[in-house]
């Protein structure tokens, strides 16, 4: 075992507070390190302490033991909650992304609010994914890392399944599996955002957003 790399991404990990993908790990690592062996070796010895080391989609974070959630928790007035067309707009996204606006549109039956994109964009939840190579080149959604960790998720495979939202009022029946059947004999190919673009977009002031969600 690497004793070195196993001390370089504990502190990584320690020292971020969002989930450190792989590869800035890799980046970080002597040449030849073991990166896998290295993080299953650090998730071994913290699944036995007060916080463990997790999976959330490409990254890895220390978050708090399960069995010790209710000991800590602590009591506090929600400030604010979710519309419901945030929710469902979230829902959409996260099981048919990558989507356009207009998509959710159909998948809801009704206009998106303009705020409600710009608003689960700037929880960190959503992320511009990139451009379909249809007329307007529309904008595609999907989620992001912080969406899985805020939800306690491992990767998309772990969230439930749609007749279970359904049945809990969170999206509603009307998002038939027809309307998005029809689109598979379209060019739903993508154009892939480059780094500079991405970054770009994430440093978007919330008056430039309300043009984002559009």
């Amino acid at each position: 075992m690497d004793p070195q790399g196993l001390r370089i991404i504990e502190a990584l990990i320690f020292a971020s507070s969002e989930p450190v993908p792989e590869r800035a790990m890799a980046e970080r690592l002597p040449e030849g390190a073991d990166l896998p062996q290295l993080l299953a070796e650090l998730e071994r010895h913290y699944a036995v302490r007060g916080f463990n080391l997790v999976r959330r989609g490409d990254g890895w974070a220390f978050r708090t033991a399960a069995d010790l959630v209710e000991a800590l928790k602590i009591e506090r007035t929600q400030e604010r909650k979710l519309s419901r067309a945030a929710v469902e707009t979230l829902a959409i996204i996260a099981y048919h992304q990558p989507v356009t606006r207009a998509e959710i549109e159909e998948v809801r039956g009704v206009a998106l609010s303009k705020g409600t994109l710009d608003l689960l964009f700037a929880a960190g939840w959503i992320r511009p994914k990139g451009r379909r190579r249809t007329p307007g080149r529309p904008l595609t959604w999907a989620t992001t890392d912080g969406f899985l960790d805020h939800f306690d998720l491992q990767s998309l495979e772990d969230l439930p399944g749609v007749k279970e939202l359904e049945a809990a009022g969170l999206l509603d029946s009307r998002a038939a599996a027809g309307a998005y059947g029809n689109r598979a004999a379209e060019d739903t190919r993508l154009v892939d955002m480059d780094e500079e673009e991405d970054s770009q977009l994430e440093l978007l002031d919330d008056e430039t957003l309300l043009g984002i969600g559009e």
